[in-house]
C-alpha cells in the first residue's frame, strides 16, 4: 500500500506516550490484536523502535504503524495531528490518552512552572486529543477512548501534589464525556494503575522498594503487559457496553 494512502481495511488507534514505558507496551498489544497504530511521542527516536516493533507484531495482520511528534499540551498540534492521521488512516478507532510526566515535590516548595507543567502535560492533552478525536467518532457514531490515570488521581499522593490534580482531572474528564458522547456510540474510560515496574521504579532505592511492597497486597509490582491487557479489553467488542468507569489496576494497593 502507497504509504500516502488511506489504511481502511482495519480499525485505528492512536496512542499518545508511546515511546516507552505503559505507552510502549500498549502500542505493541494494541499492533498484536490488529489494530493499525498511530503512534504518539516527543522522542522520535524511541518512537521509531516502537513502531518497527509494532508492524512486526502486527505482520499477520498486515498492520500499520505512523510516528507523530507532535506536542500533545498544545491544542494547535493535536488538531494537525488528528487530522493527519483521520487522512493517513481514514478511521480513527480508538485513542489511548497516556502521555504523562511528574514533577515531584512538596507543596509547599513547589515552582509553579513545574504545577502548570504537569497540568499541560497530564490533563489539557486529554482535552486537547478527545476534542479533536472524538469529533471523528462522533461522525462514525463508534469509538473507544481510555485515558491513563493513576491511583494518585484516586487516593492522592504526599509530594505529588499537581501529578494527582491532573490524574484526579483525568477521572472526572472521562465521567462527563461518557455521559456527553454514549449516544454516539463511544464509550470513554480511565484506568489507574498503581506501581508498575518501569525504569522509574527500578531507580528507587531497596529501602524505598520495601516500603512500597509492604503496601501492595499481592507483594510486587505490576507490570506493563497487566495494563496493556486491560487496555486491550476496554479497547475491544467486549468492552461495548462498559463506559464511564476507572478500573484500578494496583494489586491491591488501596484496599
Amino acid at each position: 500500500m502507497n504509504k500516502n494512502s488511506p489504511a481502511v481495511a482495519r480499525a485505528t488507534a492512536v496512542i499518545t506516550g508511546a515511546g516507552r514505558g505503559i505507552g510502549a507496551e500498549i502500542a505493541l498489544r494494541l499492533a498484536s490484536d490488529g489494530f493499525n497504530v498511530a503512534l504518539n511521542d516527543l522522542n522520535a527516536e524511541a518512537l521509531s523502535e516502537i513502531a518497527k516493533r509494532c508492524r512486526e507484531l502486527g505482520a499477520m495482520h498486515g498492520v500499520e504503524a505512523e510516528c507523530y511528534t507532535a506536542d500533545v499540551s498544545n491544542h494547535d498540534a493535536c488538531e494537525a495531528m488528528v487530522k493527519s492521521i483521520k487522512e493517513r488512516f481514514g478511521t480513527i478507532d480508538v485513542l489511548i490518552n497516556n502521555a504523562g510526566i511528574t514533577r515531584d515535590g512538596l507543596l509547599a516548595r513547589m515552582s509553579e512552572e513545574n504545577y502548570d507543567l504537569v497540568i499541560a502535560v497530564n490533563q489539557k492533552s486529554v482535552f486537547n486529543m478527545m476534542k479533536h478525536v472524538c469529533a471523528v467518532m462522533m461522525k462514525q457514531r463508534s469509538g473507544r477512548v481510555i485515558n491513563v490515570s493513576s491511583v494518585a488521581g484516586l487516593h492522592g499522593n504526599a509530594g505529588q501534589f499537581n501529578y494527582s490534580a491532573s490524574k484526579a482531572a483525568v477521572i472526572g474528564m472521562t465521567k462527563s464525556a461518557a455521559k456527553e458522547f454514549g449516544s454516539r456510540g463511544v464509550t470513554v474510560n480511565a484506568i489507574a494503575p498503581g506501581f508498575i515496574q518501569t525504569p522509574m521504579t527500578d531507580a528507587l532505592t531497596d529501602e524505598q522498594k520495601a516500603a512500597i511492597l509492604n503496601l501492595i497486597a499481592m507483594k510486587r509490582y505490576g507490570t506493563v503487559d497487566e495494563i496493556a491487557g486491560v487496555v486491550s479489553f476496554l479497547a475491544g467488542k467486549d468492552a461495548g457496553y462498559i463506559t464511564g468507569q476507572t478500573i484500578e489496576i494496583s494489586g491491591g494497593l488501596t484496599i
